[in-house]
């Protein structure tokens, strides 16, 4: 019998789960947990990763955002199969996934993510006021935001579950930020691409309560905004186990 590496297992797998799927179209249940499947049972070693790597390293002194490394495994038309690596205390800001459908496994470490869907009924407003006082500055206008509502909000330990959002469900838009040191295996079916409009968007979030509608529990009105010019990806080098494409 010949082995076949779990990382090869996810490729193939992968293959076959989007192989008939495109921007807003979801695998089938079916297919959905045969993927999850496979990535549940991920290890660290499986994909070259060890929680001593310098990738995880806390950020030295005087770099006041630490920097998240990514490792390429592979990209395709129809999906792309990643690592993110992040330091203690690094944040991947909240940022949308557009048409996408998206498998994100913990392979190590602890880390809050907070996702949200987008309330359809609601429409966006340009009169609203949010209240800044993170800042510590006055109020000021927004040029337009919308309504969300938060789908999670706490920490996850590895081993976990994978978890996974879809284009309008499961919390699209998410923040991931590193409790300790941490690596996600992400797997988005299909890719970002700028030519074909999947564009990453990053947002802002704040406080129903600061508007004039008043509070509305687990919800938060989203703004959008530029890549924060602090965020920094650098890429690393895969040094799992080869995959054989086909």
């Amino acid at each position: 019998m010949v082995f076949v590496s779990p990382v090869q297992k996810l490729y193939n797998t992968c293959n076959e789960v989007f192989d008939s799927c495109s921007a807003g179209i979801i695998p089938s249940p079916d297919n959905i947990q045969k993927l999850k499947a496979v990535l549940d049972d991920f290890k660290p070693a499986d994909v070259g990763l060890s929680p001593d790597m310098p990738h995880f390293r806390a950020s030295v002194a005087g770099k006041s955002t630490p920097v998240i490394r990514y490792i390429h495994i592979h990209e395709c038309e129809k999906f792309s199969i990643g690592i993110f690596c992040l330091p203690p205390s690094g944040v991947i800001p909240l940022h949308n996934h557009p048409g996408m459908t998206v498998f994100s496994k913990l392979l190590f470490g602890t880390m809050h993510i907070k996702s949200y869907d987008w309330v359809d009924d609601v429409p966006p407003s340009t009169s609203a006021v949010v209240s800044t006082s993170k800042s510590k500055q006055p109020d000021v206008q927004q040029p337009e935001v919308r309504l969300a509502k938060v789908k999670v909000n706490s920490n996850f330990t590895a081993p976990c579950n994978t978890s996974i959002l879809y284009p309008n469900d499961g919390g699209n838009m998410h923040c991931f930020t590193a409790v300790t040191a941490c690596a996600v295996l992400d797997v988005l079916g299909p890719p970002y691409s700028e030519p074909d409009g999947r564009h990453c968007q990053y947002y802002l979030d704040f406080p129903v309560a600061g508007f004039a509608e008043g509070e509305k529990e687990g919800s938060a009105w989203l703004s959008e905004r530029e890549k924060p010019e602090d965020l920094t990806f650098v890429g690393e080098l895969y040094r799992g186990p080869v995959i054989v494409e086909n």
